[in-house]
């Protein structure tokens, strides 16, 4: 039987509105979801299904796609024909493309209500995406902020939220239902600023997000710093990690960063110590091989690479199963900080997935157990 985590909400999460995106529930006490959205031409049809495609096998559970002009209104029809994903149409100053990726299947906008073209254009969208019973998100940029409030506050997250606020008026005196919440800045403390003062002024569902975070382990961790501590205050709905990377990286992280606070089960854990003068192997030439083989792996599991067999296990014991160094060129198999059996240190890999099969009945690649909340 296999240990698992245990997952423990955040205490005092914000309630929210819910608002439907395809089969996904932001907001309403949903599990938080995950976002990402399409790097590729978003002109060549089958290069954006082929990166939705990857998406949802990575577990996305709603994409963006940018729609620029009309062509890529029509190549987002196409994609949208061919995908359960649900997709959502990324539309700046022309209300006509909103329009059209409303026609195209789009699962929700993302559009910042004033730039469209004034009053009635705005009208036009609301009344077409009420029509097709899709939401809103009301999405405000640091660099994007009208002039009057930069003149005002300066380019402030209480700016940015002053900016989010105004704009979710326009479509509440429309009498618009269905609104999801964005205001992000490259920088972590302005994008907290903006979401702690949005979430004491509106019920609206948020999306959560470092912009421009940048490439590799500076991206992660100002998103990783941004996001958590929002979701750890209870505020945030659903999350999308913007990196200069593969559009599946930013999935992955996504659900790591939700993980590490208990917020949803996203398959696999790992812990492995940093190494020390202990340690008696390979501890991060194992680490990464093991990381690599958990990806196929979607149902929870804890698994630990440690150093040293005197400290390891017990250090580890909330591990479902893991491996450690022993003396003389040897590694130990323990479950749940009990030692099992030892071998040769290079067999290490191959004995602990030896193990991982038996705990999840032989099928550790099964992935049909999908992302579970």
């Amino acid at each position: 039987m296999i240990a698992g985590r245990h997952l423990s909400p955040i205490a005092g999460r914000r309630p929210t509105r819910a608002v439907r995106v395809g089969g996904v529930t932001i907001g309403g006490g949903s599990p938080v979801s995950v976002q990402s959205m399409v790097k590729r031409d978003p002109y060549d049809g089958g290069a954006v299904l082929a990166q939705v495609e990857e998406l949802a096998a990575a577990g996305c559970e709603v994409c963006r796609l940018a729609v620029p002009d009309r062509r890529a209104a029509d190549v987002f029809a196409w994609v949208a024909r061919r995908t359960d994903l649900p997709l959502v149409a990324d539309v700046h100053f022309d209300y006509r493309l909103a329009l059209a990726a409303i026609d195209a299947g789009a699962g929700k906008l993302r559009i910042n209500p004033g730039n469209l073209g004034g009053p009635e254009a705005l009208r036009a969208v609301a009344g077409a995406a009420t029509a097709a019973g899709i939401p809103i998100r009301v999405g405000v940029n640091l660099g994007s902020l009208e002039a009057d409030l930069a003149r005002r506050l300066g380019y402030t997250g209480a700016a940015m939220a002053e900016s989010a606020i105004r704009q979710v008026r326009l479509l509440e005196d429309l009498g618009f239902e269905g609104i999801v919440i964005s205001a992000k800045a490259p920088d972590v403390a302005r994008t907290i600023e903006a979401y702690r003062l949005i979430s004491g002024r509106t019920s609206w569902p948020l999306h959560l997000g470092v912009t421009e975070a940048g490439p590799g382990t500076p991206g992660l961790v100002k998103s990783a710093v941004g996001i958590g501590v929002l979701l750890a205050e209870g505020i945030g709905d659903t999350v999308r990690v913007s990196l200069s990377e593969d559009a599946v990286e930013e999935v992955a992280a996504g659900y790591a960063i939700l993980a590490s606070l208990s917020l949803r089960a996203a398959g696999p854990e790992l812990v492995s110590c940093p190494t020390c003068g202990r340690c008696q192997f390979d501890v991060i030439g194992v680490a990464h091989e093991v990381n690599e083989r958990l990806k196929d792996i979607r149902r929870p599991l804890t698994v630990a690479v440690m150093g040293c067999a005197v400290n390891g296990p017990g250090e580890a014991r909330r591990a479902d199963v893991g491996v450690a160094g022993a003396a003389g060129g040897q590694a130990v198999l323990f479950v749940r900080g009990e030692v099992q059996r030892s071998f040769p240190a290079e067999q290490a890999v191959d004995e602990l997935f030896r193990e991982i099969e038996g705990l999840l009945g032989g099928e550790p690649g099964d992935g049909s157990e999908g992302r579970s909340g």
